[in-house]
């Protein structure tokens, strides 16, 4: 059998909103996932962890991540590695667009 890739535009994906101020929308393969965040001025991202590594990047806007206690500040081009089962939230400083990759795929979100 011949494995294909598959092309997903935005209206193949599912949005959801998943707290105030945070939308998403995820594509899946077979051992990651990525996510398309778009947050509002404002939207907090809770403190959460898993055991997915994460790697995150900000396309556009300005974001504030705190990674195991440490604030960081992301401005449009800033990439951060988040390991497994790091306690991370966030905070859009102002409207933010954001790429996340994890690995392995987010069963959770599917």
């Amino acid at each position: 059998m011949t494995e294909r890739g598959r092309v997903y535009h935005p209206a193949d994906r599912d949005t959801r909103d998943l707290f105030a101020g945070g939308r998403v929308n995820f594509t899946h393969a077979t051992a990651m996932t990525l996510a398309e965040w778009r947050f509002e001025a404002g939207a907090q991202l809770p403190e959460h962890s898993h055991p997915h590594e994460q790697i995150s990047m900000l396309l556009s806007g300005e974001f504030e991540l705190t990674v195991s206690g440490e604030v960081y500040r992301l401005l449009p081009g800033s990439t951060v590695v988040i390991p497994s089962n790091v306690r991370h939230s966030g905070r859009a400083i102002a409207d933010a667009h954001l790429i996340d990759v994890f690995h392995p795929v987010r069963e959770d979100y599917r």
